[in-house]
């Protein structure tokens, strides 16, 4: 089976997505999941919240959806071309130019082409993470959470950390605090959950585990902590941590009495701005089904919300103590732990009139009339591109259908593999794989059925062999190819020979990046072996002037432009992994 030309009705599907306004159909928010309780309204004993003033989309997109094309650039009322078209060579290649500025840049020997046209944004936002703690850490501790990064602990040993049967543990020590955090610290309003038990009653003082939210570290965080009494009495309290002194922001509520070994308690937090609210309810039969919606059992104001305050934004986890004076200290447990949905306050934000498109042939250096007409159709075109392309598996990008394809999905959020044993990601799922569809390559070689378990997924080089190969048609195979005929399926062989040319290249430090070009492919070494070990696609700089890329990664679980498990710009400090190991830039 090869690869046809894009139908229509997906082309129509995405043009619709790249062309979207503010106020386009599509799905631009992701609410709570369907077995989550929603948000209740603020209680009537706090004032009413203010009604935030309009920030300039194109610094902070409030909108979720991946991409999408500012319907008030002038580009949408001039003429594509204005004017006659005009060339000049330059280093490597041939500069277009209408009457109004550069409008294509082609370069010998790469199929790729960049050209103005409408300004997008190209941003991103928190997905939902849940962690069931389904998993044996090979290296103790509770590992990696499904597409949230590693657990970090804090305070006491190793040993008080594990992970087994579905449960993460901590071992207490009297008057001493445990701390379990994940490392995405730019979450700002947030509605998460976990489920907590003690495998027995606690003797001489209360022991407690908290739902952490808004936390810079261990010192400056908020905390719903749920409190289980020797007496078998459950409390629920609010609490603020600021340079290690704790404040009490909500006094404790008894929520349940007769607490006995292993009986789950859910706590529920929502922060909204500077309100925060919080709730428990005893697990009886399925978790957040038994979750009260018309109760907070704390609903308070917190003013430290100002753009430049500590608890504006930071990270969610677990906190664990037993009171002084505790004698018999029991296990504590998180048994699920789920961010239902949350906002980054500082998304990554992309934005340029840059548009990147693939020639059927690679560019020969000749500017000919067929290349002329080619260029002027592109002029005013927006259909979908490697751009949008890239964008169409990133969270929360909706699902397309192809009927030409048995009605296999060919866009929408992907992951990036199912979690081993281990909790960790495997590497394997090509283009066709997400799809779940053998195929049959230009090369000669071809695959079967591929196994049930790849299907929604994409590794780093599937991910690029999507959207450049099926996509946009650029000629691929399965096996290295140095004749570089071929898109090969391993990042390590694309690197070394593909289609095009190599726009840099180093080996012990980065390469200079005065020629890259928005849409170019960037590699990364391993920083264990030295070799190549991942690529991705480069997408422009972003509101802090970085230049920012698109990959499918390990720890976010599929394609992103984000910064959870390692910041995706290439021009940051020598700490930053992607910044510090590329090692090759191509031009397809």
């Amino acid at each position: 089976m090869s690869a046809p030309k894009f139908p229509l009705s997906r082309r129509a599907a995405l043009t619709a997505l790249a062309g979207a306004a503010a106020g386009s159909a599509l799905p631009l928010a992701a609410a709570p999941s369907a077995n989550a309780a929603a948000p209740a309204a603020l209680p009537a004993a706090l004032p009413a919240l203010p009604v935030p003033p309009a920030e300039p989309v194109a610094q902070a997109p409030g909108f979720r959806v991946p991409v999408l094309t500012d319907p008030s650039d002038p580009w949408h009322y001039a003429p594509h071309p204005a004017g006659a078209l005009t060339t000049r060579a330059v280093a490597g290649g041939l500069e277009v130019s209408d009457g109004t500025g550069v409008l294509a840049t082609l370069t010998t020997g790469a199929r790729t082409v960049t050209l103005r046209g409408p300004r997008r944004w190209f941003t991103e936002q928190k997905k939902a993470v849940e962690d069931t703690f389904d998993r044996t850490p090979p290296t103790g501790g509770w590992g990696m959470s499904p597409g949230g990064g590693t657990w970090s602990h804090h305070n006491g040993v190793d040993a008080d950390y594990s992970v087994e049967s579905g449960r993460a543990a901590v071992t207490l020590a009297a008057g001493r605090s445990r701390y379990s955090l994940l490392p995405d610290h730019g979450i700002g309003d947030l509605y998460a959950a976990a489920r907590f038990s003690f495998d027995k009653l606690p003797v001489g003082a209360p022991v407690s585990l908290g739902l952490v939210f808004a936390a810079q570290d261990v010192n400056n965080h908020y905390r719903a902590r749920l409190i289980v009494t020797p007496a078998g009495e459950v409390q629920l309290v609010m609490e603020k941590e600021l340079t290690d002194a704790s404040t009490v922001l909500s006094g404790a509520v008894t929520v349940g009495t007769g607490f006995k070994a292993f009986d789950h308690w859910w706590v529920r937090v929502e922060k909204a701005g500077d309100v925060l609210r919080a709730r428990a309810w005893r697990h009886v039969t399925s978790g957040v089904d038994d979750e009260p919606t018309n109760v907070w059992h704390h609903s308070v104001r917190d003013p430290e919300q100002a753009p430049d305050a500590v608890f504006r934004s930071g990270t969610v986890g677990v906190r664990g103590l037993a009171s002084t004076g505790a004698t018999v200290l029991p296990q504590a447990r998180v048994y699920d732990f789920r961010i239902d949905s949350a906002t980054w306050t500082d998304p990554p934000v992309v934005t340029h009139g840059t548009w990147v498109r693939v020639l059927p042939e690679p560019f020969d250096g000749t500017w000919t009339a067929a290349m002329e007409q080619r260029i002027h159709a592109w002029a005013g075109d927006t259909s979908p591109d490697a751009l949008a392309y890239s964008s169409m598996y990133r969270p929360f990008a909706p699902a397309v259908t192809d009927p030409a394809r048995q009605n296999a999905t060919v866009l929408g959020e992907s992951g990036y593999s199912p979690p081993l044993a281990s909790g960790l990601r495997e590497v394997g799922a090509d283009f066709h794989e997400y799809m779940g569809l053998p195929w049959s390559f230009p090369s000669g070689e071809s695959t079967g059925t591929p196994d049930p378990k790849w299907r929604g997924n994409l590794d780093c080089s599937g991910f690029v062999r999507m959207v450049y190969g099926y996509h946009l048609g650029v000629p691929m195979g399965l096996a290295e190819d140095p004749g570089a005929r071929y898109l090969p399926r391993r990042s390590q062989w694309q690197a070394a020979a593909s289609p095009g040319v190599v726009v840099a290249r180093a080996t012990d430090a980065p390469p200079p990046l005065d020629t890259l070009r928005i849409g170019d492919l960037l590699f990364w070494n391993d920083p264990d072996d030295g070799a190549v070990s991942h690529t991705g696609i480069y997408l422009g700089v972003d509101q802090h002037g970085k230049r920012r890329f698109v990959s499918s990664r390990k720890t976010p679980n599929g394609p992103t432009m984000a910064d959870v498990g390692g910041r995706s710009i290439i021009d940051g400090t020598p700490s930053d992994l992607y910044t510090d190991t590329l090692r090759v830039i191509r031009r397809l």
